[in-house]
């Protein structure tokens, strides 16, 4: 769960951090919100993905996550209903998989197991 919406973010990400982040300050500004939230939410899918596919930091990450895809859904998509063209079900289903991340965690197949001593070595780890 973690790391399929970790490749979606980064992949939703990618092309705003390295491919017109300045637009899609712009595209946030136009729907009423301050041109910053654009660089914020950029980072929220971007960063945000590549913590979750490791495995680090993961509920702050999936915590970012939720909050840009709702605000995605309230902004954008919601007038387009649930199922119409460019409608609020994707992101509300990237958003209920953070929402659940946030609660669950990482795992142990992660980099918060490990640096909460649950990865190795000696003295066993937090559950």
């Amino acid at each position: 769960m973690r790391l399929v919406l970790g490749i979606i973010m980064v992949a939703h990400g990618y092309g705003k951090v390295f491919g017109g982040l300045h637009k899609h300050a712009e595209l946030v500004a136009s729907l009423g919100m301050p041109a910053w939230l654009g660089y914020v939410s950029a980072a929220a899918e971007f960063l945000g993905g590549l913590l979750l596919i490791v495995g680090f930091a993961t509920r702050c990450a999936a915590l970012a996550v939720c909050v840009d895809m709702v605000v995605a859904i309230l902004k954008v998509h919601l007038h387009n209903g649930l199922l119409g063209q460019n409608g609020y079900q994707f992101p509300l289903a990237l958003a209920a998989l953070a929402f659940a991340l946030i609660f669950t965690g990482a795992g142990v197949i992660s980099l918060d197991w490990v640096f909460s001593g649950g990865g190795g070595g000696g003295g066993g780890g937090k559950r």
